[in-house]
Formats: structure tokens, sequence, C-alpha cells
């Protein structure tokens, strides 16, 4: 059985810009490593990279869905969601 995981990475362009970039995953290690070596999304390529979040789930299903729930919140919200779950 698998487990699934949701998860937002902290983005550090080159001027200082802050932006926040979600995913799911079955295997968390292998895909942030995939984001830190640029084989991951264009969104997080030459930038400072920093898991800030995580949750977990039974179903990729949930997952997704959790996901796009995520995505579809604005800055300050994933900012507020990621003070409830410091890592």
């Amino acid at each position: 059985m698998s487990i699934y995981y949701v998860y937002i990475i902290e983005c550090i362009d080159s001027k200082g810009r802050h932006q926040y970039y979600t995913g799911y995953t079955n295997n968390l290690h292998r895909r942030f490593l995939e984001h830190q070596n640029g084989k991951g999304a264009k969104f997080c390529r030459n930038k400072k990279l920093t898991l800030k979040y995580i949750e977990t789930y039974p179903k990729q299903i949930e997952a997704m869905r959790r996901e796009r729930e995520i995505k579809s919140l604005h800055k300050k919200e994933k900012i507020e969601l990621i003070k409830t779950k410091q890592l």
C-alpha cells in the first residue's frame, strides 16, 4: 500500500522573491531531489528550494484533490497553512 504526499516547496528566485509550488507524489524524497536537480517542474528551476509543508493520504485521488485545493489558495493562505504545520 502506497502513501501519497501533498507538499509545498518554497521557491526563492535570484531577486529574493518567495513563491510556492504545490505537488503530490508517492515518493517525497525522490520528487524533491528531482526538483532540486532541475528535473521537476519548470516553476522550481534555478531557485533556492525549501520543503515547507507535507500532508499524507492513503489514496492517490485524495492527494490529487488536496493538491488542487491548495493550488487554488492565495499566497497568504498558503503561508498561513504552512504555519500550521512547521517542518
